[in-house]
């Protein structure tokens, strides 16, 4: 079922939204090369914790750390370690926070020093695909528009989409409905939603340069794409107006 949420629980989010956004400026300002992703989690945890948020990743279905760092062909869930970062990889950092018991979460993918254009590029196009899947995000569009919008400038730039993970609705829980595909498929246009005002998303495309078909570690949480090739995560948290989508992590 898909709650829209009051102004008041909006405005919770917003602050929650702001938690994670500092947080990821701050994972923008110290992820260098030699650095560990297990640093990473340390700083943005002990961050989370001084604003009065919670690290909603943490122990939720059994995951260990506060953040996930997914690097190179890594997809989602990566989990942080003494792994160091090396010139030329790039990261992926998603963090969800809880607030006065709201959430909000996002995702970045950011270069470590200096990466190829051809990669800059996967980077770039990522983010623009975010940014046309909000800008569909206004009341009386339809769900598939905002999967569409994703899929077709992917797509067209000659990269691809994930297809084994989605975004979803976000408020009191991490996970609500709706699931929110970054393709269009049979299933979606047979269930699709009319997005409605107060309707809180995280949309966040997951795209890769080589095939869409992924694969999960030993470690049964870290996605990698299944030829290797590299993969791209941005994610915000978002509500819908009457007048488009507000995004609250930033």
């Amino acid at each position: 079922m898909i709650v829209c949420k009051s102004e008041r629980e909006i405005e919770i989010m917003r602050e929650a939204g702001g938690i994670v956004a500092e947080a990821l400026s701050i994972t923008k300002e110290i992820a260098k090369e030699g650095v560990t992703t297990e640093e990473l989690n340390t700083r943005l945890e002990n961050y989370v914790l001084q604003k009065g948020g919670i690290p909603v990743f943490k122990g939720y279905r059994g995951y260990p750390k506060s953040i996930c760092t997914s690097i190179n062909e890594e997809i989602v869930h990566g989990i942080p370690d003494q792994r160091k970062l090396r010139d030329g990889d790039i990261l992926s950092v998603d963090i969800g926070v809880e607030y006065r018991k709201y959430v909000a979460d996002a995702a970045i993918t950011i270069p470590i020093g200096e990466i190829s254009e051809e990669v800059e590029n996967l980077l770039k196009v990522c983010e623009e695909a975010l940014n046309k899947a909000i800008e569909a995000a206004c009341a009386n569009n339809k769900l598939s528009e905002v999967s569409r919008s994703i899929q077709n400038h992917v797509e067209s730039q000659g990269f691809s989409v994930i297809r084994d993970y989605t975004g979803h609705g976000i408020g009191r829980q991490m996970h609500e409905d709706p699931q929110i595909p970054n393709f269009v498929s049979k299933e979606l246009l047979r269930a699709d939603e009319i997005l409605l005002q107060g309707m809180a998303l995280a949309i966040e495309p997951m795209i890769c340069a080589g095939e869409y078909d992924t694969e999960v570690l030993g470690n049964r949480w870290t996605v990698v794409t299944k030829d290797r090739k590299l993969s791209a995560h941005f994610e915000h948290t978002i509500v819908v107006t009457e007048n488009g989508a507000e995004i609250l992590t930033v």
